[in-house]
Formats: C-alpha cells, sequence, structure tokens
C-alpha cells in the first residue's frame, strides 16, 4: 500500500520578498498539499515591502489599464502586456483586500495600505504563510543548482543538499545569482542603477535642500531623455519623481556617460522660453508696482524664486518692482525660469530600496506562465527578470503579477 502513495510535490522558493511570498501563498492556496519552501540568505523577510514608501509600502497605482500600464517599464513593457491582462492593479487590491486589507489611493496614484503602514502588507503574507505550513528558512543561500531525471537538486552555503519538483526564482538583483543563472546557460542583462538621484553642486540650489516644485520638466543634454513631474532639491543635489523616472528610463544611456552629464531643468513646467518671456510681460503689465522677489511664480517656493533670481542678475538688496525689469533683465529671467542648465557629476542610490535594470532576459522566459523556456519546472518572477518600471508602486505590480501568473501554473 506503502508504495501506491502519490509522492507529495516539492517546491523551492529563492528569495523572501515580495514576489517569493505572493507565489508561495497564492501556490499553497491551490495546492495545500505541496510542500513549499522559502529559501532567504539574509536575515530579513520582506525587507523591500517594509522600506518602500517611506515605510508605507506602495503596493501599486490607479492605473487601471494595461495598455497604460506597461508604458511605466522601461524595460518589459512590451512582454508585460499579456500578463496585466491577466493579473494586474485591480487584482492586486481585490487579492489583499479579500484578506482583510483596505487599499487607499493618494492624489498622485500611488496606493497604499489604509493603516499607512507596512508591516500590514508583510505582516499579512508573512500570516497566509504560516496559515498554509510554508516553510522558511533565513539566512540559505543557494550555491548550486542542476536538474536531473525529473528533479531538481540545490545545494547550500552550508553544503546541505535539497530537492525539489518545482523551484521559483525572485532573488531581485542579486549578483550571485545571476551569475549561477549564466552558468546554466541563461543570458542576463547587464545590471545598472535604475532609480537614483542627481548628484549637483551649484549655487542656485544651495541650502534649499528640502525644497519642492511641483511641476518641472527635466531634459538631459544631447540625449531624446525627458520628463516632467514634482522636483526635490536635496543635500546632494536633485531627486524627486521628475528625476527618478528619468534615471530609469536612461538608466543604461547615463551609465554609459558614467553619470556626468548636464540637465535642463524648466521650473516653468512647459513653457518655452518665448513662452516664458511673454508670460512675464503680461504679468509686467498686469502688475508693475508687485514686487518681482518677494511674489514667487510658476508655484515655486519664496527662497528657490528669489535664488533663481538672483541667478538672474536681481539683487535682492535693491526692490524690483516689475515695471523697472529692462528688457535684458526679462529675457534672462525667462531664460533661468525655463531652462536651467545643471551639471551631474554623479548618482546616489539608497541600495535597499531602489531599483536595478538588468536581468534574465524575457525571450527565455514564457511570459503566459512565467516558466523557464530552458529547464522544466524553473519560474521567475520580480527583478531577477529585465523588468524594471519609474517610481509609485509599478515594481511591486510586477512581482504581483509575475508571482501570482506562476503559481497558477505550477
Amino acid at each position: 500500500m506503502e508504495s501506491n502513495k502519490q509522492k507529495q510535490t516539492k517546491v523551492i522558493v529563492i528569495g523572501g520578498g515580495a514576489a517569493g511570498f505572493f507565489f508561495a501563498v497564492n501556490c499553497a492556496e491551490l495546492h495545500p498539499d505541496y510542500h513549499i519552501t522559502i529559501m532567504e540568505k539574509s536575515d530579513k523577510l520582506l525587507e523591500k515591502v517594509r522600506i518602500s514608501g517611506g515605510g508605507r509600502c506602495n503596493v501599486t497605482h490607479a492605473c487601471f489599464e494595461p495598455k497604460l500600464l506597461v508604458k511605466n517599464y522601461p524595460r518589459g513593457e512590451r512582454e508585460l502586456l499579456g500578463a496585466f491582462h491577466r493579473f494586474m492593479t485591480t487584482d492586486t487590491i481585490q487579492w489583499f483586500e479579500d484578506r482583510g486589507v483596505e487599499i487607499k489611493t493618494e492624489d498622485d496614484g500611488r496606493m497604499f495600505p489604509a493603516t499607512n503602514d507596512s508591516e500590514t502588507i508583510a505582516q499579512c503574507l508573512l500570516s497566509l504563510a504560516q496559515a498554509y505550513d510554508v516553510q522558511i528558512r533565513t539566512r540559505q543561500e543557494i550555491d548550486t543548482m542542476t536538474h536531473t531525471d525529473g528533479e531538481w537538486q540545490l545545494t547550500t552555503s552550508s553544503d546541505e543538499v535539497l530537492k525539489a519538483d518545482v523551484v521559483f526564482i525572485a532573488t531581485g538583483s542579486a549578483l550571485r545569482m545571476w551569475d549561477m543563472l549564466r552558468h546554466m546557460g541563461y543570458r542576463i542583462a547587464e545590471p545598472a542603477p535604475s532609480l537614483f538621484t542627481f548628484n549637483i553642486k551649484d549655487p542656485r540650489i544651495n541650502g534649499l535642500q528640502g525644497i519642492s516644485a511641483e511641476k518641472v520638466t527635466v531634459k538631459v543634454q544631447d540625449s531624446r531623455l525627458e520628463q516632467s513631474g514634482p522636483l526635490l532639491i536635496t543635500h546632494w543635489g536633485l531627486s524627486g519623481p521628475a528625476i527618478l523616472k528619468l534615471s530609469a528610463w536612461g538608466a543604461r544611456i547615463l551609465k554609459d556617460r558614467k553619470y556626468s552629464f548636464q540637465i535642463s531643468v524648466n521650473w516653468t513646467g512647459v513653457m518655452t522660453p518665448t513662452e516664458t518671456i511673454d508670460f512675464l510681460k503680461k504679468h509686467k503689465g498686469e502688475f508693475p508696482k508687485r514686487s518681482v522677489i518677494g511674489k514667487p511664480l510658476f508655484k515655486l517656493s519664496t527662497r528657490l524664486w528669489e535664488s533663481l533670481c538672483r541667478y538672474a542678475g536681481l539683487s535682492e538688496k535693491e526692490p524690483i518692482n516689475w515695471a523697472d525689469i529692462s528688457k535684458k533683465d526679462m529675457e534672462k529671467l525667462a531664460a533661468t525660469l525655463s531652462n536651467s542648465i545643471f551639471q551631474v557629476t554623479g548618482k546616489s542610490t539608497f541600495k535597499d530600496e531602489f531599483v536595478t535594470c538588468g536581468g534574465v532576459e524575457l525571450d527565455q522566459i514564457d511570459l503566459k506562465t512565467f516558466k523557464s523556456k530552458l529547464h522544466p519546472g524553473l519560474f521567475f518572477a520580480g527583478e531577477v527578470l529585465n523588468i524594471d518600471a519609474i517610481t509609485g508602486g509599478f515594481n511591486f505590480q510586477a512581482a504581483w503579477t509575475g508571482a501570482w501568473i506562476a503559481a497558477q501554473n505550477v
């Protein structure tokens, strides 16, 4: 009788982050008889979930059309379209709400747990893993992987040998795993930072850290790279959504330039220099006796506006009204507002939270199942693949989608 019993399917998940846990609990829900183990090389589980969004966890983004959603992925846009038709933003929201986690939307489209606490998401996934008897092992790094006779054999850094029928890889941008996959025959797109801030030393922004502009347009000189959105002045230079989006779309180009390049910042948002001059002339005609430096335009903060005015040659020591502005002053102020050139001398990243582009080339993966085309019983999702997005919850959405689809196809 014993020999007739069906062998229990063993599943090993490599990586204890968002994609790893989401796959594990969805697979366990579908197959309660499977033996599922999560192997995490560090002693921290769901670390990116915990720190993302300033500790609130930017779960996803309020974009509900797959064709629009994919436009936020510099790498993976074409390949993710079909996947998002199967599991996307609305499915993510429903999945968490069905399990007791309410999701809220902010004005900029970012979506967070209603508690404003990333622990809500982490505890949801951890509790489900415990409820479904998913085994979790930390400080467990995989050294080798081989597939013979229909079975996976994995060795750990402590020389332990593990066997599995299915392996799911969700190791993010871990270089060691990419090296291992190269030896297994996979092509890996070389990694490069994807979301980073620009290091800039310039008198126009010195001492203004913490000040933001509501909407600017930033262009990388001698390229077609351009993004609009909020901008933040930091101790290191410039950050905020406009900069982060630009760094994502320009990840490869800016790496090739060794992070030394010039950008143009249009503080007006979208006005050309000519349109800016026309606007300033009209403003001068309407408010001739109004102070130039004391009354900021374009929703800029007082301190930033003053700094730009000083750079344009207007002295705050001599109060000037708009009636006193000469044609030359007007042209210089318009140029400063619509086309401020800054020299970027490097980048700053926060390695735990920010994203890396690169990874397993997508033509080696069946995106209908997120299963390897090269090896049976091997699945991938998350940043281990050559998929990455701009800031705003899109990277998590790609992880949820890939992990869910993989779980349905084990």
